[in-house]
């Protein structure tokens, strides 16, 4: 068989191999990414499927029960829409009354149990002043 023509069919099939790993690594990407529900979302869906919620712990509702966290998150936008949440696990150190949360897991009676160590705490933003990060932080000027 002539050299340059080996040439070309290696170069042929590195070029089909290296097509078909880009095309299996960007549909495990998109098949892997899951949409996050707001409280209000999670609340009109069917019970018993998982699913990723965010939104903002409701001032005054966390409550420890030995290993148990029970809380509510409520819409970002909207505090009237919240759910309960019964966690267990890891309790991140920023988690707090008014931190925007998010926590994996599926609505069993009305409360949404989260799965073991699911729950992360957003940072809060660089560009919101020290009252809006931190609602137990109020600063008063004279």
């Amino acid at each position: 068989m002539d050299p340059a023509r080996k040439r070309k069919i290696r170069l042929v099939v590195a070029l089909g191999a290296a097509v078909l790993l880009a095309v299996a690594l960007v549909y495990t990407s998109v098949s892997a990414s899951t949409e996050t529900k707001q409280p209000s979302d999670v609340l009109k869906a069917s019970p018993g499927q998982a699913y990723q919620m965010t939104g903002v712990v409701v001032p005054g509702s966390i409550h420890h029960h030995g290993s148990q966290l029970d809380f509510r998150v409520a819409d970002r936008d909207d505090a009237k829409a919240s759910i309960p949440v019964r966690y267990s696990g890891e309790v991140p150190d920023p988690f707090a009354d008014g931190r925007e949360v998010i926590v994996t897991g599926k609505v069993e009676g009305g409360t949404f149990s989260a799965d073991r160590d699911s729950l992360i705490t957003k940072c809060p933003s660089k560009f919101q002043t020290q009252a809006q990060q931190d609602p137990q932080h109020v600063i008063i000027s004279k």
